[in-house]
Parts: structure tokens; C-alpha cells; sequence
């Protein structure tokens, strides 16, 4: 009984061990990623930064490079989406643009600010829409949030008169400028440098306001002669 109970302890301080490692790996990649780019950094890079003896310590707990990078995405997706529903939860009856848009903006910002000071995330996630060969999987998440695909099509009923061309045009635009908005930010401060506004609830308001003007700025060219054109 007593070599049974004894083992259970090993066994669970094993597991402790585990997870810690496994968690500051996750901490570590996020991190490097955030600051060298995804492609310039290894498994090696992690494992050293980390202080994992054990070369293989990475791959053991993520797999290859994909792996651990949707292991990091999931690491905030997961929360930022369960923050997105609630506000989607709490709509009234008739949304405009503007409170779509800020289902959009705020859960994200929020997630940011409750992470505290220093973040990476912003920073991380910028370089995974901008990497080809990575961005796949942010679109892979966001295809997993039913709150997500309900901001979407709200947003959508209400500039429904633009067209489509157009509209995927904008949401392009709009992506870029939200994720390198947040990222813009995560990196001054970082580095001690001073932003335009003093928090992130208030920085969220600079970029909602800045979508809903991208939203309802006037369609000056057809779209196709603007796909003609050379």
C-alpha cells in the first residue's frame, strides 16, 4: 500500500513537472515568435531560452513547428472567443455597425489588457497573418468561433449595399488594421516608447472608430474597373 501511494505521489509530481515545462515553452515560443518572426526561430532557440536540458523537450510536448504554433494561438483564442460571445450575448435587439464592430475590436483588447504588461500576443499574432505559410491558421480558428461568424454576418447585413468585391476588400483592410493596430501598440510598449492613447479600452475605441470610417467610406470607383486596371 505505502509503494502504491508512494508511486501515485512520483507519478503526479511527474505530471506537475510536465505541465510546467509544457507551459513554459508555450510562454517562451509565444515570446521568440512575437520578436524574430515564426520561420527564424527552432525547436533548438525554444528549448535553450526555455532552460530545457533535454534537446528534444519541444517536439516531446508539441510536435513539429505547426503544432506549437496552434498551441500558442489556442493558448488566447480560446478565451478571446468565450469574451466575443458574451458581448454578442449582451447585443440589443437591433446592432449597428458600430457595436458589431466593436464585438469584433474589444474582445481582443480586453484579453490584452487583462494579460498585463509585458504581452506578446498582439505581437505573435501579426506575424502569423503575415507568414503565408501560417496564416491558414488563423483562419482555421476563426472558422471554429460560432460568435465570430455571427459578428461577421451582422457586420455584413449592415453595409449590405456595398458590393462584394468591395466588401472582402474592406475586410482585408480590416483585419490588418486591427491585428497591426494591437501589435503596433504591444510593441511600444514594450519597448517604454509613449502611445496615443493611455489604455487598451481606449485604444480599441481609436480602432473601432477607425473601422466603422472604413466601413462607411464611399465606394468612388466601380469595382470592376478597378480590377481592370493596370
Amino acid at each position: 500500500m505505502a509503494e502504491a501511494q508512494q508511486g501515485g505521489t512520483r507519478g503526479r509530481a511527474r505530471a506537475e513537472r510536465g505541465d510546467a515545462s509544457r507551459q513554459l515553452i508555450l510562454a517562451t515560443a509565444e515570446r521568440l515568435f512575437a520578436e524574430r518572426g515564426i520561420a527564424a526561430v527552432s525547436h533548438r532557440h525554444i528549448g535553450e531560452a526555455a532552460g530545457q536540458r533535454n534537446s528534444a523537450a519541444v517536439g516531446y510536448h508539441f510536435g513539429v513547428r505547426t503544432d506549437l504554433v496552434r498551441a500558442v494561438l489556442r493558448t488566447h483564442s480560446e478565451p478571446i472567443e468565450q469574451r466575443r460571445a458574451e458581448m454578442v450575448d449582451r447585443l440589443c435587439a437591433d446592432p449597428g455597425l458600430r457595436d458589431w464592430v466593436a464585438c469584433l475590436v474589444r474582445p481582443s483588447t480586453d484579453h490584452l489588457a487583462e494579460l498585463g504588461d509585458p504581452t506578446w500576443f498582439a505581437r505573435f499574432r501579426a506575424q502569423i497573418v503575415t507568414d503565408p505559410a501560417f496564416r491558414e491558421l488563423a483562419l482555421e480558428d476563426g472558422a471554429r468561433s460560432a460568435a465570430l461568424r455571427r459578428v461577421v454576418e451582422g457586420l455584413r447585413g449592415c453595409v449590405a449595399d456595398l458590393p462584394d468585391a468591395v466588401y472582402e476588400e474592406r475586410r482585408a483592410m480590416e483585419v490588418q488594421l486591427l491585428v497591426h493596430g494591437c501589435a503596433d501598440r504591444e510593441r511600444a510598449l514594450s519597448e517604454g516608447r509613449p502611445t496615443p492613447r493611455a489604455t487598451w479600452h481606449d485604444a480599441a475605441t481609436g480602432i473601432i472608430d477607425a473601422l466603422v470610417g472604413l466601413w462607411r467610406a464611399p465606394v468612388t470607383e466601380p469595382p470592376a474597373q478597378a480590377a481592370g486596371a493596370n
